[in-house]
């Protein structure tokens, strides 16, 4: 019996790893690959696909949180974290994530990919084409538009079990941050985004009978422990790479990472 889980422990050990430095390097949290990775080996090991997706979603947004503490804590030993954009969205990013992840249980897992992949696109559509700093930039000195921007991010991140860094990055960005306070920023809005939104998928799954083995609602304590303590130790690299590398590959390798994600998305739906 125990032998069929070791390919999930493997697999779960290779996404905290990897979903670490991402997090770090680009400010995202790590849930574009977690969710991803997540769902496709409860997939394997034959849960029901509506469920499957939940609960990487919901576990995702648990992972985040220690992910997050490790990326912001090292972004802000080299001062990219800008305390007064944290002060602001919090409050605002905190309450679209909660609805966000009370909702979710209306949706199917087809859905939620679909939301995600999409989601995914556009924001890798928008770092190249920078579209939204022509529409928003004009408006960056404005409080009331920036807890708009952080409620609506909340309730998508929610939706996509991310820590909100692919909108929250490119959102800051237009406001006239560097892209490196941005990611830094990011990483620490991320946590609250990821504390938020575990609530409401640990309340939205409670009681639910074909969840796998050691869940709380739709988090699963297996691949939290296993993807969270690992990813929280390589986020600090990804933050050393980050601060490598100068803006403009910066922009590029996150583009380029949604988009791989999106299609991976959209391809299980497809294929489902």
């Amino acid at each position: 019996m125990m032998a069929s889980y070791w390919p999930f422990v493997l697999s779960m050990l290779a996404t905290g790893v990897v979903s670490g430095i991402a997090a770090g390097l680009l400010g995202i949290g790590g849930g574009a690959v977690i969710v991803p990775a997540l769902s496709t080996a409860l997939s394997l090991m034959g849960y029901d696909s509506d469920v499957v997706q939940h609960v990487a979603v919901g576990t995702s947004l648990a992972i985040i949180i220690p992910t997050g503490i490790m990326s912001a804590r090292s972004h802000q030993k080299r001062g990219a974290l800008d305390m007064a954009v944290l002060k602001l969205w919090t409050p605002f990013i905190v309450a679209g994530t909660f609805v966000g992840g009370l909702m979710a249980g209306l949706y199917s897992g087809d859905v939620l990919r679909v939301v995600f992949a999409v989601m995914a696109f556009l924001i890798a559509a928008n770092i190249i084409f920078s579209f939204q700093t022509r529409l928003m930039g004009h408006l960056k000195e404005s409080k009331a538009v920036h807890r708009t921007a952080a409620a609506i991010v909340g309730y998508i991140s929610s939706l996509m079990g991310v820590g909100g860094g692919s909108l929250t990055v490119p959102t800051l960005v237009a406001f006239g941050k560097t892209m490196h306070a941005a990611v830094g920023t990011s990483a620490a809005i991320g946590v609250a985004i990821a504390l938020s939104g575990t609530l409401g998928f640990v309340i939205l799954g409670w009681g639910r009978a074909e969840l796998p083995p050691f869940s709380l609602g739709y988090v699963n304590g297996i691949a939290l422990v296993l993807v969270g303590v690992t990813a929280a130790a390589f986020a600090p690299l990804g933050a050393a790479l980050a601060h490598r590398m100068d803006q403009r590959t910066l922009k590029y390798v996150f583009a380029a990472f949604l988009v791989v994600v999106g299609l991976n998305m959209l391809w299980k739906v497809m294929a489902g």
